[in-house]
């Protein structure tokens, strides 16, 4: 089965008649996701070191 065709008749009405758009995978734009490394991994390594400075202090 095609990514892009239809499974049933309400899914080919929605795509067709109301403008629906179809699914591309959900993937973000490039900046988007750089900017998401940085935040999770920024979250990430401020957890690691305040878990290792609680330990130390």
């Amino acid at each position: 089965m095609s990514p892009h065709k239809p499974f049933n008749d309400v899914m080919e009405h929605k795509q067709n008649i109301e403008g629906a758009p179809i699914n591309k995978g959900g993937r973000l734009p490039l900046p988007i996701k750089i900017i998401g490394y940085f935040l999770f991994g920024g979250m990430m390594m401020m957890m690691i070191l305040g878990m290792i400075a609680n330990f130390i202090f």
